[in-house]
C-alpha cells in the first residue's frame, strides 16, 4: 500500500514540470490511466507542452503578410515613401507613350479626349535582387501600391481615369540592377484652346502636358526617353472632322510662385480640319438661298404675291442657318470666317427684298405722274380733227406705233424706256394751238430689274473669290 502511494507521488512530480496545477478539487487519476496519458502527451505536445524548449512548434510561413517576391526584393527593409537617392541629386525618369486613340475633339467645350500608353523608367536600387539569368520580375497593380513610383499628373485636364477592366491596366518590371519600367493605360480629357477665326478653315494645335505634382526639378528629372522616337502612334488614329497632320514632343520648365520649378513634358498634335461636310452643310445652302433671291428680278414688278414670299422665305431661310451654325459653336466674342461668308450672303439676299420695295415704290411714283399728265391734257373727244391738239413725241428703244397705246392700263405693252415730249397749250375753236409749251417725262419701270440682274451676281462672285483666296 506504501508502495502504491509512492509510485503515484513521484508521478504527479513529473507531471508537474508539464501543466499547472489543477484547480481545487480535483481528483488524482490511476496509474493506469496517467500512463496512457503520458504516452499521449508527446504527440500533442506543442498544445500541452509549449514552454518545453525541445517540442517548440514552427512559426507558419504561409500566414505571414509577405511573399517570395516582395522577401526577394525586400519591401519591409527599406523605406519607400522616400524618393531613391534621397538627399543626392534628382534622380531621372525617362517617358514614352504610346498614342491608342483620339476620341473627341470639341469645339464647344474646348478640350479633347485621348487614350495612351504612358510609361516610366528609372533606377531604384533598393528594388534589386539577385539573378543568375539576369531576369527581369513582372508585376501587376497590387505591388505598385508598396513601393515608390513618380507622381505623374496631367496638367489642365478635367477628366482622367486608370482603365479597371477586367483588372487594373498597370505593369510593373523590375530588373535585377534596379532599373524599373511601370506602364499603364490612362484616358485623358485635357483643354485645348482653339483659335476659331478662321473657322471651318482652321488648323488647330492641341497639347497634353505631363508634370510631377510634389517633385520639383531638384529632386525628380523628367525627360523624353528617346527624344521625339519616345512619341508613337497608332496608324487607324482617324477622326470625322480633322486630319491629323503631324505629333510631336518638347520639354519645358513650369514655375510656379509657391514651389518652385518643375519639368513638363508636352505632346504636341495637329489637326487640320476637313471643310467638304461644312460645304454641304452650310456654303452650298447659303449660296443656293442667295442665287434664289436672284429669281425675283426676272419676275414682273406688278406680281406681289410672288415676289414678296419669295424675298421673305429666303431671308428666313438664312436666318435658320445661322442660328444652326451658331447652336454648335462655342459662344465666342470675335468673328468666325463662316460668320462672315452667312452674314454677307444674308445682306444679299436682304438686299434683294430692298430691291424689290425700291421697284415697287418707284413704279407707284410712276404711276402717280402719268395719271397727272394724262389729267393735264385735252380732251379730244368733241373735237372733229385731231389736230386740234399737238403732241409732238419722240421716242427712243420704243417702237413709233406704240404711242396710240400711250396711257393705257395694259400690263402687256411695259416700254422699259419712254421719253415724252408733250406739247401742250391753250386752244380755241380754230384749232390753232398758243402759248404751247414742253413737258418731258422719263419713265425707267424697269431699270433696277435691269441693272440688278447684273450687279447682284457680279458683286456675290466677287466677294466669293476674294473670300476664298483669303481663307483657303
Amino acid at each position: 500500500m506504501q508502495t502504491d502511494v509512492l509510485v503515484l507521488m513521484c508521478v504527479w512530480l513529473v507531471e508537474v514540470g508539464g501543466r499547472s496545477v489543477p484547480p481545487r478539487g480535483h481528483k488524482l487519476e490511476p496509474y493506469r490511466n496517467s500512463r496512457a496519458r503520458r504516452e499521449t502527451a508527446r504527440v500533442d505536445a506543442g498544445t500541452h507542452k509549449s514552454g518545453s524548449p525541445i517540442l517548440k512548434r514552427s512559426p507558419d510561413m504561409t500566414k505571414s503578410g509577405m511573399t517570395k517576391s516582395e522577401q526577394l526584393l525586400r519591401i519591409e527593409d527599406h523605406d519607400f515613401t522616400m524618393r531613391p537617392g534621397f538627399g543626392g541629386p534628382a534622380i531621372p525618369v525617362g517617358v514614352d507613350v504610346q498614342v491608342e486613340s483620339l476620341d473627341t475633339i470639341s469645339e464647344v467645350d474646348m478640350d479633347f479626349t485621348m487614350t495612351l500608353y504612358i510609361r516610366h523608367y528609372w533606377k531604384d536600387e533598393r528594388l534589386a535582387f539577385p539573378s543568375t539569368n539576369n531576369q527581369s520580375m513582372t508585376f501587376d497593380g497590387r505591388l505598385v501600391r508598396k513601393i515608390w513610383v513618380p507622381d505623374m499628373f496631367f496638367v489642365h485636364s478635367k477628366r482622367s481615369f486608370i482603365h479597371d477592366t477586367t483588372t487594373d491596366n498597370v505593369m510593373l518590371r523590375v530588373y535585377p540592377d534596379g532599373k524599373v519600367l511601370y506602364s499603364l493605360r490612362v484616358t485623358v480629357t485635357a483643354m485645348c484652346n482653339m483659335d476659331l477665326s478662321r473657322f471651318p478653315l482652321d488648323t488647330q494645335t492641341c497639347s497634353l502636358e505631363i508634370e510631377s505634382y510634389a517633385y520639383t526639378d531638384d529632386d525628380l528629372m523628367l525627360y523624353w526617353k528617346k527624344g521625339n522616337e519616345s512619341l508613337k502612334t497608332d496608324d487607324r488614329i482617324s477622326l470625322s472632322q480633322f486630319l491629323i497632320q503631324k505629333f510631336h514632343t518638347t520639354t519645358k520648365l513650369a514655375f510656379y510662385s509657391s514651389t518652385g520649378w518643375y519639368n513638363r513634358l508636352y505632346i504636341h498634335f495637329t489637326l487640320r480640319r476637313h471643310i467638304f461636310f461644312f460645304l454641304l452643310q452650310t456654303y452650298f445652302p447659303a449660296t443656293l438661298m442667295v442665287m434664289l433671291s436672284w429669281v425675283s428680278f426676272w419676275i414682273d414688278r406688278r406680281a406681289v404675291p410672288a415676289r414678296v414670299p419669295l424675298g421673305i422665305t429666303t431671308v428666313l431661310t438664312m436666318s435658320t442657318i445661322i442660328t444652326g451654325v451658331n447652336a454648335s459653336m462655342p459662344r465666342v466674342s470675335y468673328i468666325k470666317a463662316v460668320d462672315i461668308y452667312l452674314w454677307v450672303s444674308f445682306v444679299f439676299v436682304f438686299l434683294s427684298v430692298i430691291e424689290y420695295a425700291a421697284v415697287n415704290y418707284l413704279t407707284t411714283v410712276q404711276e402717280r405722274k402719268e395719271r397727272k399728265l394724262r389729267d393735264r391734257l385735252p380732251c379730244t373727244c368733241g373735237l372733229s380733227h385731231p389736230g386740234q391738239v399737238m403732241m409732238n413725241t419722240s421716242f427712243s428703244d420704243v417702237d413709233i406705233n406704240t404711242t396710240g397705246n400711250y396711257g393705257m392700263t395694259d400690263s402687256t405693252e411695259r416700254p422699259e424706256r419712254i421719253l415724252a415730249q408733250l406739247a401742250l397749250g391753250d386752244t380755241r375753236t380754230t384749232g390753232q394751238v398758243k402759248n404751247s409749251r414742253y413737258v418731258t417725262i422719263w419713265i425707267d419701270t424697269h431699270a433696277i430689274d435691269k441693272y440688278s440682274r447684273v450687279i447682284f451676281p457680279g458683286a456675290y462672285t466677287l466677294f466669293n473669290i476674294i473670300y476664298w483666296s483669303i481663307y483657303s
